[in-house]
């Protein structure tokens, strides 16, 4: 499993790193870094797309599935029939989401092993034979950040961004009362919880981490306020006001 995620991953996307470093952004390894963030996100995005579509349909009908759990909470057979008619009619699946995320790991994962990797000399021992190793190494971008050491503003920037990437996700949710379920809770919290994570992680790893995770949150905000006027603009099919074992009554 180590070989083929190097091989089949990690590899092809440190090569395309060297290239985009040696041939297009001028031997400035942060604008590289940038640009192939935004490449590889750019190649998920039906994926991301595909998953926030269904992530955001979930949150609407949300009060329906409230509803039918309330309506059926002694019948479970009920229950389960008519949640089931709710997600068909919307066409979502309560867990593909996660599918779809855990399917986009592996190809993060081994983009955050190239930057934190970097162009070490061990590093350049992975390089295919038409590209060879820079003569030069500029690891200052911009002429101000140096990838190699920790950067504060690039951290709070990425805390920033994850803040405001986990406040869109629940802009369309109503404040969690008493009431509210464990899971909303949690969303809630997580909008703090997130971008603290976010500087305790990054704090003490080089500029070059940080300028991936603040263009992959950056690409993530932008990729959500589309998706939300997407869902917007379709208004296909009105969502039903009450289920009932199944039977639907739309709007």
């Amino acid at each position: 499993m180590k070989f083929l995620f190097h091989e089949i991953l990690y590899q092809p996307l440190f090569n395309a790193l060297v290239f985009l470093y040696s041939h297009v952004t001028f031997a400035d390894l942060g604008l590289a870094i940038i640009l192939l963030t935004l490449l590889i996100r750019g190649a998920l995005y039906p994926l991301f797309y595909r998953s926030l579509k269904h992530q955001s349909v979930l949150q609407r009908i949300q009060p329906h599935v409230k509803k039918i759990q309330e309506t059926h909470r002694n019948n479970k057979e009920q229950q389960a029939q008519a949640l089931l008619a709710l997600y068909r009619e919307h066409r979502v699946n309560p867990f593909s989401g996660f599918l779809l995320i855990l399917v986009q790991l592996p190809i993060l994962i081994a983009l955050y092993r190239v930057f934190l990797n970097g162009f070490s000399p061990e590093a350049f021992t992975d390089l295919y034979s038409g590209l060879t190793a820079p003569e030069t190494l500029n690891h200052i971008s911009l002429g101000l950040i140096d990838l190699t050491k920790r950067n504060i503003l690039i951290v709070a920037l990425a805390a920033g961004a994850q803040y405001l990437q986990g406040r869109l996700a629940l802009r369309k949710r109503k404040p969690p009362a008493s009431g509210a379920s464990p899971a909303e809770r949690m969303a809630s919290q997580m909008v703090f919880i997130g971008p603290l994570l976010t500087i305790v992680i990054l704090y003490s790893l080089p500029a070059a981490i940080g300028l991936y995770w603040l263009t992959t949150s950056l690409f993530s905000v932008m990729q959500q306020i589309f998706v939300e006027r997407s869902l917007d603009r379709e208004k296909a099919g009105s969502v039903p006001t009450t289920y009932d074992g199944g039977i639907s009554k739309t709007t």
